[in-house]
């Protein structure tokens, strides 16, 4: 038996419509379309985004990202200004033990880990 896939369901937050466009302009492009879940892939990466509001779960949940250049992907989200579009937050490059890393904490409160 094998594994194919992991695939965790993310919370949306209050604003669903506005996490799902966030998630469109960090260059995930929709799967499927099921109401109420969506399905987001970007370069075989892949969740869930959820209805769900939850505030106190969603700021307790963390995803890591593998990307190939964290300076690339810090300039291209604020070249997309998308901080002022959506009232995220994120973090500049910043070396850890185990990668360079950008956070993003996205509109439910979710903190994104994308590392180099």
């Amino acid at each position: 038996m094998q594994f194919l896939s992991l695939e965790p369901f993310v919370p949306s937050g209050s604003n669903f419509e506005g996490s799902k466009q966030l998630f469109i302009e960090l260059g995930f492009k929709v799967n499927w379309d099921a109401g109420d879940y969506i399905g987001f892939e970007k370069d075989g990466c892949k969740f869930i985004l959820q209805k769900y509001d939850n505030k106190h779960f969603a700021e307790n949940f963390m995803i890591s990202v593998r990307i190939n250049s964290a300076e690339e992907f810090w300039k291209e989200v604020n070249k997309k200004q998308l901080l002022q579009k959506f009232g995220i937050r994120i973090s500049k490059p910043t070396k850890q033990p185990y990668g360079i890393e950008v956070n993003i904490i996205d509109i439910a409160g979710v903190c994104w880990h994308f590392v180099e």
